[in-house]
């Protein structure tokens, strides 16, 4: 036993530290982990031999299969062509809906070849991608269906995504899905209809059963997550408000709903086959109805997506009943770290999704904590209510580990959404199939259950929101929580509790007096630039509108500044109007509090509303934070009533730091304007410039650039960006002049405080290198119509278990 156990260990240490590398092993250090491997397993019967052979073969394994899955690419030289593919669409489309409301589809394809001849799919072309269809011509009129072979032409790039602190790992998310290009289609031609028994067919075939049976989309939504894993089919209003409630796991098709199905078809499959003298004779009854409730259960968590916490499910069911058939009795640790091995050699990279992690934590804990056996009403309920707070309190420092975000209510909120989704909602859901009336029973069951959350979240201090403490304290706090909620004596109790302190109450690192610290976000196309002081906080512009619903200010802003402990903006600045400036402004303004709100926008704009204090920005207006000097360069009184069109109305912040460096933030500003400017202030140097309207063609002008002398220019700007920016004949201005470009497609958010020189600024992509990050350097423009940055669906970036 002891020697399973060090190797599962052994074997989920040597995965974990191959996901911290920056870079896949060189050819030399290939040879070293064979010859770790082979000193391993020539000294196995020592345990730390077994120990280091394991886990070098679980790194050599993982690293392997990292490098064929990296190797499949796209190829730069065919980014941004149009190509013609042809495959199967191989997921689940997921309805989405783009700039301005398109509506459209996301789906992963499987291509077979590229090319109107069909020529053989070339290395340079990706096996599998993520694409996303707009009303193209071909597929408007009808929905593509999984499984179906279609001919598109779309127009490919890397797989890419925002990098920030805190923020969803989009490429991350795509490595793990075997999605190594996005891209958009064009055109689209059907070939050919779903093979018959097509498990993803079938699946979407439910789907559209529920959302024409039960009337509301959201309560459809909510029925699809539950009978067939379709999260995506959950609206991310109500996805909110179950994150915010700490109960998304019951929403999705968890260990529970998976136990549930095995235990019944064993219940059905035991007593049918007791019914046979032959069948009982030839096997016994309670080993069939056990491989049959394990069978049973992988079909279900077949037909739901497949997910971590069904693989869990059903590879410690399987465990179980191989277990009980050979006569062997394994303690339930080694059980769950066999289940644990087995899903990482299936999924190297289950390793790094938070669910992967609450699933076996909670299994563990409940585990751990040994339920006795209760008899009568009132114990089993005590029994219940102790499960419940030893999941609630196991799980607190975990959740806040992985999304910095604690519900206060979940206690009280899963104590009915537990058994109320389990036992009532996801069996209508799945009898649904069957008697389609019984999904409208399930809706009005589940719009009930959502009200009910809605009252809980609406009291004050429901969500708890913490900045991010380092590695050390959640280590400890993990520790804590397990000792709180063991049968252990209660001084050790109380030592857990008081681990549990230093990731409860992190400190906050901020500038020091007189300094300031400036983070420019990656937001796609867009500015968004953080800057504080030692005691206040303001944002300059909050970045674009994705799509209805989505922004940079949810997506990108409000995670980041709860990552750094920011809880109120004590001034907001959007430069002008522009949607890729302030397309995330009403969603941090509601979510924080803003104290002032200072803009170029018109009166009678949305946004110039209370709780926060309007005023419009005029250059001559300046303050003083802690030390650092803020002054306003642009726009004049006079601008407003000229006519001048929104950029050139463009806010002009210049932040000056004791030690006298300088950062300049200069919006859409265009030349005209510029040269005024050169001419209207004396002293225009700065360390830290703000690239205006993100290197386009009309700005950048080489009078402000010899009145600037930047040492570093930040350029924001979309990866591959629709608009050409930043224009290679501006990029090159800059380089005549030595200045760097640092630019957030490449670098993502960086990071500058102003007490070192800005060279010693840091880029996120390297602060947290790892390997499956797109580090390739480039400018090219890339018409994508109108979709903004693959966007990630929302349940993606919250687990299930």
């Amino acid at each position: 036993m002891q020697e399973l156990t060090v190797a599962a260990l052994a074997w989920l240490a040597g995965l974990a530290v191959l996901h911290q590398c920056a870079r896949l092993p060189a050819p030399g250090e290939v040879a070293l982990l064979a010859g770790l491997l082979a000193v391993g397993f020539a000294l196995r019967r020592r345990w730390w031999g077994l120990a280091v052979g394991i886990a070098a073969l679980a790194f050599a394994q993982g690293a392997l299969r990292a490098e064929w899955r990296l190797a499949s690419e796209l190829h730069p030289a065919w980014e941004g062509r149009d190509l013609v593919l042809t495959g199967r669409i191989d997921s689940l489309p997921v309805a989405i809906t783009g700039q301005g409301g398109v509506p459209g589809w996301r789906f992963e394809f499987a291509v077979e070849s590229v090319g109107p001849t069909g020529t053989a799919l070339p290395p340079e072309v990706p096996p599998r991608l993520m694409l996303l269809s707009y009303a193209s011509p071909g597929m408007a009129d009808r929905p593509p269906g999984a499984g179906e072979r279609w001919r598109l032409t779309a127009r490919l790039k890397r797989a890419h995504g925002l990098a920030n602190p805190g923020g969803f790992d989009a490429e991350l998310w795509l490595f793990e899905q075997g999605l190594r290009a996005s891209g958009v289609v064009r055109s689209g031609e059907r070939l050919a209809a779903a093979p018959a028994g097509h498990l993803d067919a079938a699946r979407q075939r439910l789907r559209a059963a529920i959302q024409a049976e039960v009337a509301d989309p959201g309560m459809a939504g909510v029925l699809a997550a539950l009978s067939l894993g379709d999260q995506n089919a959950i609206t991310h209003a109500d996805w909110a408000l179950l994150r915010d409630t700490g109960v998304a796991h019951v929403f999705s098709i968890s260990g529970l709903h998976v136990t549930m199905f095995a235990w019944l078809a064993s219940a059905v499959a035991g007593a049918l086959w007791r019914r046979s003298g032959r069948l009982c004779l030839a096997w016994p009854a309670p080993t069939a109805a056990r491989w049959a409730g394990v069978l049973a259960a992988l079909g279900y968590a077949l037909f739901s997506g497949w997910g971590v916490p069904a693989q869990r499910t059903v590879l410690m069911l399987a465990g179980v009943a191989g277990l009980q058939s050979l006569g062997l009795r394994w303690p339930w640790p080694l059980v769950l770290l066999a289940a644990a091995v087995v899903v990482t050699a299936v999924d190297p990279w289950a390793l790094v999704q938070p669910g992967f992690w609450l699933s076996f934590g909670a299994v563990a804990l409940l585990m751990a904590a040994g339920e006795r056996r209760a008899e009568g009403w009132r114990a089993r309920l005590q029994a219940a209510l102790r499960t419940q707070a030893v999941a609630t309190v196991g799980l607190a420092p975990l959740s806040l580990v992985c999304f910095a975000q604690l519900s206060a209510v979940g206690l009280l909120a899963n104590l009915v959404a537990i058994p109320v989704i389990s036992f009532l909602i996801t069996p209508l859901a799945l009898l649904g199939g069957l008697a389609p009336p019984l999904w409208a029973l399930a809706a009005w069951i589940t719009q009930g259950l959502m009200a009910w959350l809605q009252l809980l979240v609406a009291l004050p201090g429901a969500v708890w929101w913490l900045p991010a403490a380092p590695p050390w304290a959640q280590a400890l706090a993990l520790l804590g929580a397990g000792l709180v909620v063991l049968r252990l004596p209660w001084r050790l109790r109380l030592v857990g509790l008081a681990l549990l302190v230093p990731l409860l109450w992190p400190a906050v690192p901020r500038p020091p007096p007189g300094e300031f610290e400036l983070l420019a976000a990656d937001v796609g196309q867009g500015n968004a630039v953080l800057v504080r002081t030692a005691g206040r906080t303001l944002l300059f512009d909050t970045g674009p509108a994705y799509s209805p619903g989505a922004d940079a200010g949810e997506r990108v802003l409000l995670p980041l500044l709860r990552r750094l402990g920011v809880r109120q903006l004590d001034l907001l600045m959007l430069s002008h109007r522009d949607t890729d400036h302030v397309g995330g402004a009403a969603t941090l303004m509601q979510a924080l509090p803003v104290a002032e709100l200072r803009s170029s926008l018109a009166p009678d704009h949305p946004l110039q509303r209370p709780p926060a204090a309007a005023r419009r920005c005029e250059a001559g207006q300046g303050w003083v934070w802690d030390g650092v000097r803020f002054e306003l360069l642009h726009p004049r009184p006079q601008d407003f009533d000229a006519g001048l069109k929104p950029n050139d109305l463009s806010c002009v912040l210049r932040i000056t730091a004791a030690s006298g460096r300088r950062a300049l933030l200069l919006g859409d500003l265009e030349a005209g304007q510029e040269r005024a400017l050169v001419q209207r202030e004396a002293e225009l140097r700065a360390d830290v410039m703000l690239v205006p309207h993100h290197g386009s063609k009309t700005s950048s002008s080489e009078p402000l650039l010899a009145a600037v002398q930047p040492s570093v220019a930040l350029v924001q700007a979309a990866y591959r960006s629709r608009f050409g920016h930043p224009a290679p004949a501006v990029l090159a201005r800059y380089q005549a002049a030595g200045i760097a470009v640092v630019e957030s497609a490449t670098c993502g958010a960086w990071r500058w405080q102003s007490d070192v020189p800005p060279a010693a600024g840091q880029c996120e992509r390297e602060r947290r290198p790892r390997y499956w990050q797109d580090r390739r350097s480039t400018s090219a423009a890339m018409p994508m119509g109108p979709a903004p940055e693959i966007a990630t669906p929302d349940a993606d970036a919250w687990p299930a278990y």
